[in-house]
């Protein structure tokens, strides 16, 4: 195998499907990266045994087709680290069990691994439903919710994000409602739903009244990585969703993630968010979160707990450690309830305030020991329900 690329047509790709990899696996091969000619194109491969990662990127030259698989992270780090602009040459003899990089002056031998070791790569296995989503979209879905993932691995079928349909005609002939796309993640002390109108196509990813699917944590994650960098682009292009019973798959311009579901059942989360709170409690979203990042200061590890102190126009922001002192921060609020005082985890209400981006955040309440339903104001497609801590 011989071929010359654009040092960084190859770095942008290799970033792409490096954070695939798992630097610490039994496996040596999964610490590789996949290599193989494609035509003029190259295409590089990674994938955990859950999720591969597939890119199709254009070479300068290809002098001699073949494939490889070498360590990602290495090839990475020295690709990184080449002069913009330059040519790398790949070389890779067949009697040879290393690899050539060429750039300039610079040289480096790298030990490869038989690309016959390499796993299947499921890229191009067939998914039966599919559907588009705008970048705009999936972002929204994924940035609501993200924060609100388990990483608890006893409840594996916490670790990611539930996609459903919400059917209301299924639930009830007489409803006027249109279906739309949910999405929802908790870890037990936190949820957070998004909902969008039904993308054409979606309407058939899981029989009505039946369970959605579970998309896993890193899957999720890699994702968000991925489109990050377009985001703030003129011209964006539309992500690709295909999946079956096992499989998920997004396609955004020359990537490629295919990702297994979780195989589990996401609890009925419908029962823990409250319907009958009817204290509500309107505040100025930044106000709110300076007052939190303010007071949270004197918290300590064992604490984590923020005192919200409600009563008529006032909002009492307040911490207290015997470690560090107290604090208290006091801002203006619209409360329409009887004086009343709850805590919360403040890192946990930081990660509300950052999906809220109209100017007021809206509380529903019930008591001091039912869980918070919280939304922006002007924005209810989205709410977060956060349980409340001991005061």
């Amino acid at each position: 195998m011989k071929i010359t690329i654009e040092q960084s047509v190859l770095l942008k790709g290799i970033a792409h499907v490096q954070g695939i990899v798992e630097v610490k696996s039994t496996f040596p091969v999964l610490a590789n990266i996949l290599i193989q000619t494609k035509g003029s194109d190259l295409q590089l491969s990674t994938t955990d045994f859950t999720i591969d990662a597939v890119e199709l990127i254009p070479c300068t030259t290809v002098s001699d087709k073949g494939s490889l698989t070498v360590n990602a992270h290495t090839l990475y780090g020295i690709v990184k680290k080449l002069a913009d602009g330059t040519q790398v040459e790949i070389h890779k003899a067949d009697d040879s069990d290393l690899v050539s990089i060429r750039a300039g002056r610079s040289v480096f031998k790298l030990p490869t691994i038989d690309s016959a070791d390499f796993p299947e790569i499921r890229s191009e296995v067939a998914l039966p439903n599919q559907f588009d989503l705008t970048i705009s979209e999936l972002k929204t879905i994924i940035d609501h919710t993200k924060f609100a993932m388990s990483t608890d691995d006893t409840r594996y079928y916490l670790n990611g994000l539930y996609i459903h349909v919400k059917d209301y005609k299924h639930e009830n002939p007489e409803s006027n409602e249109a279906p739309i796309l949910r999405a929802v993640s908790t870890d037990g002390h936190r949820l957070a739903r998004v909902e969008l109108p039904l993308p054409e196509g979606a309407a058939n990813i899981h029989p009505p009244g039946e369970s959605g699917f579970i998309i896993p944590r890193k899957t999720i994650l890699e994702l968000r990585k991925l489109i990050d960098e377009d985001m703030g682009k003129d011209s964006l292009p539309i992500v690709k969703v295909s999946i079956s019973n096992e499989f998920i798959r997004f396609s955004y311009g020359n990537v490629v993630i295919t990702s297994k579901l979780v195989d589990g059942k996401f609890p009925d989360y419908e029962r823990v968010i409250p319907t009958t709170n009817d204290k509500r409690l309107e505040v100025d979203c930044a106000s709110f979160r300076l007052a939190v990042e303010r007071v949270s200061t004197l918290s300590t590890e064992l604490s984590k707990v923020v005192r919200l102190s409600l009563k008529d126009r006032t909002l009492t922001v307040n911490v207290s450690s015997s470690e560090n002192g107290s604090g208290l921060d006091e801002i203006e609020a619209d409360y329409n309830g009887e004086p009343m005082e709850v805590g919360f985890n403040w890192k946990y209400l930081l990660d509300v305030t950052d999906q809220i981006q109209g100017g007021i955040a809206l509380f529903k309440l019930a008591d001091s020991n039912g869980p918070a339903v919280i939304s922006d104001i002007s924005d209810q497609s989205a709410i977060y329900v956060l349980m409340p801590m001991r005061v």
